[in-house]
C-alpha cells in the first residue's frame, strides 16, 4: 500500500483521497519537515498533526476605509482617526477629516437657514412654505453629496470639496 508523500495517508490509485496530491509524480517527494511517512496501521493525523489556524489580522483596503469615513458623518469620521492601523495612513486622515468638516458645515447651513427663515415665519403659509422648500433643498444637497462622496471614495478618486477639503487636507498631513 502506498502513502501520500504529503499528507502521510494510505493512497489507493494515482492521487491522494485525503489531499489530492498525484502519487509517484516528479516532486511528489516528503514535504520538507513533515516528519517521516508512516506505515500501515499508523494514524497519519497523530504523526504529523496540523497545526491550528493562526490568528491574522484582518484589515481593508483604502478605498473601503475612506468611504467608510463618510459612512455616519462625523461618528466614523471620528472613529477612523481613533482606530490603529487607520490613524496613521494619509488618505484615511484626510477623508475622516473631510467628512467630519463636510457634516460641520451641513449643520451651520441647517442653523443659518432655520435662523434667516425666522422672521418668514409671521407671514403666513409661504414663511412655512419657503422654510419647508429651502430644508428639503439642503437635505437632499446633503444626501446627494454624501453618495456622491463614499462612492468616489470607494472607486479610488480623492474628492477635494472646495473649502473644507484643502482644511481636511492641512489636518491629515500631520
Amino acid at each position: 500500500m502506498a502513502f501520500c508523500a504529503n499528507c502521510g495517508a494510505a493512497v489507493e490509485g494515482k492521487f491522494c483521497q485525503t489531499c489530492g496530491t498525484p502519487v509517484g509524480a516528479p516532486g511528489s517527494g516528503p514535504v520538507p519537515g513533515a516528519g517521516p511517512i508512516p506505515g500501515p496501521g499508523v494514524n497519519p493525523v497523530a504523526v504529523n498533526p496540523v497545526p491550528p489556524p493562526m490568528a491574522t489580522s484582518v484589515s481593508m483596503n483604502d478605498n473601503m476605509a475612506g468611504a467608510l469615513c463618510y459612512l455616519f458623518g462625523f461618528i466614523t469620521g471620528i472613529l477612523f482617526l481613533v482606530l490603529s492601523p487607520y490613524n496613521q495612513n494619509r488618505t484615511i486622515r484626510f477623508h475622516a477629516f473631510q467628512s467630519i468638516f463636510m457634516n460641520i458645515a451641513w449643520f451651520a447651513a441647517w442653523i443659518v437657514i432655520t435662523l434667516v427663515m425666522i422672521p418668514f415665519h409671521y407671514i403666513p403659509f409661504l414663511g412655512l412654505f419657503i422654510s419647508v422648500v429651502l430644508h428639503s433643498a439642503l437635505g437632499l444637497a446633503a444626501i446627494i453629496l454624501w453618495f456622491y462622496m463614499m462612492f468616489k471614495t470607494y472607486n479610488g478618486e480623492k474628492v477635494v470639496l472646495p473649502v473644507i477639503g484643502p482644511m481636511a487636507d492641512k489636518q491629515a498631513g500631520v
